[in-house]
């Protein structure tokens, strides 16, 4: 071979191998563009579904009382409702785990158009009841927090998924208001109609512009040490199963008791507003939009911030420690410009709290069964409503307002100093 052939071949493979990486390049950032584009239409979803969510939990009273239905069976319903949440989000979370993201929210938005269809056809007690049957599969926050998990590094996903919180409060503001606009002037069904258009709207959203999951050696690696793949959906033993992995337990007892005591409060809150704040129903709608206002700022802008500069298991011992100062507050609270003062406090522990927990538990488990572990997180809160009418009503009756302060501040006193002495294996990990 010449030297000439040599030096030609030479160039010839430097030329392909410069046209490899500028097009690896290329394909890197498509895949960025793509990357960023499903975490905004999840953001979208998410507002949407919980827009709706809102709505009808707005109209819901009237219409429970318009067919006759008393405080005692509209107590049941709710009850019902949170039930079918409580069971259906672990569930829900390994039907994502084994059919990906896309098909998850593709089921949770359905279930959504069959529970407003339900709904806007519910002319007796029994249809009502019955319409909160496809509340099993309504998952709509969980389902973008999959998409966002998957699509995320472990840097990145607290503050991506604290984002969410300005759906949340976006979805509070609007579904409040826009139920109680379309109930009083064109009637107590309208608000079902527009659910049922949206959630089917939501449907196609998720059917075209979530990409299919793309399995890497990573993932193929992770799922030999998951059990997404193994057993069943309905596998309660499979979804038991993560509680044993390092720190989860604990992080996930954290999850469940530091915001309870506040939990049962908000369950107990419409009630207290009238009782103890004297507030008409109007000035309590004021109060809710302040809440939504506050979710989003905080959740929304301040939280993803703070993950920046610091570590999650210093975020976790700071909210659990806002969480016992707020408790203190609570107790001595007499006026509602107190509590309104206290609620800023209130929301950044809130959702601190929520955000850092979940970030931290999707960490410590396969990524292949980071759906199931989502579905567990979300079945905190139907758990709260579940229990918390009856827990929070014998608070209030027996003890008054304060009894919901006191709790929160003892209980939070003891996770922080849990938090302090114990050695739960946290990922050391801020955002870049």
């Amino acid at each position: 071979m010449s030297t000439m052939d040599a030096k030609a071949i030479s160039g010839g493979e430097e030329e392909a191998s410069g046209m490899r990486s500028k097009t690896l390049d290329e394909s890197g950032r498509l895949g960025e563009i793509n990357r960023k584009q499903a975490i905004h239409i999840a953001y979208l979803i998410a507002t949407l579904d919980l827009t709706f969510l809102f709505m009808q939990f707005g109209v819901m009273p009237y219409l429970a009382k318009s067919l006759g239905l008393d405080s005692v069976g509209f107590g049941y319903l709710q009850t019902t409702f949170g039930v079918f949440q409580l069971v259906g989000g672990p569930i829900f979370g390994r039907f994502a785990d084994q059919f990906g993201a896309r098909a998850a929210l593709i089921l949770s938005c359905a279930s959504g158009s069959a529970f407003f269809l339900l709904m806007s056809i519910s002319t007796s007690i029994p249809l009502l009841f019955l319409s909160r049957l496809p509340s099993v599969f309504m998952h709509g926050l969980p389902g973008a927090q999959k998409v966002i998990t998957d699509l995320t590094t472990p840097s990145q996903r607290a503050d991506a998924l604290g984002k969410l919180g300005l759906c949340f409060g976006i979805g509070i503001i609007i579904g409040s208001a826009l139920g109680g606009v379309l109930s009083t002037k064109f009637g107590i069904f309208v608000p079902a109609y527009v659910g049922l258009v949206g959630n089917l709207i939501n449907t196609m959203i998720a059917m075209f512009w979530i990409p299919l999951p793309a399995k890497s050696k990573s993932d193929h690696r992770a799922t030999e040490h998951g059990t997404s793949q193994s057993g069943s959906v309905f596998s309660i033993r499979q979804i038991l199963h993560l509680m044993k992995f390092p720190g989860v337990m604990e992080v996930f007892i954290i999850k469940v008791f530091a915001g309870l005591p506040i939990g049962l409060f908000l369950i107990m809150f419409s009630i207290i507003s009238m009782d103890f704040f004297g507030l008409e129903a109007v000035e309590s709608g004021y109060l809710m939009s302040y809440f939504g206002v506050l979710q989003m700022v905080v959740q929304g802008l301040l939280v993803g911030k703070l993950t920046n500069y610091c570590t999650e298991r210093t975020l976790l011992r700071l909210s659990v420690f806002i969480f016992a100062g707020v408790g203190l507050g609570m107790a001595l609270m007499r006026t509602v410009w107190h509590y309104c003062i206290i609620a800023v406090p209130l929301v950044f522990a809130f959702s601190m709290l929520a955000t850092i927990t979940d970030s931290i538990l999707t960490k410590s488990v396969p990524a292949s069964d980071t759906g199931t572990m989502l579905g567990i997180c979300a079945s905190v809160q139907p758990l709260t409503r579940t229990v918390g009418p009856t827990i929070g009503g014998v608070l209030y009756k027996q003890f008054g307002v304060s009894s919901f302060g006191y709790l929160q501040l003892i209980v939070n006193i003891g996770l922080f100093v849990y938090l302090i002495k114990s050695k739960i294996p946290l990922t050391e990990m801020k955002s870049q």
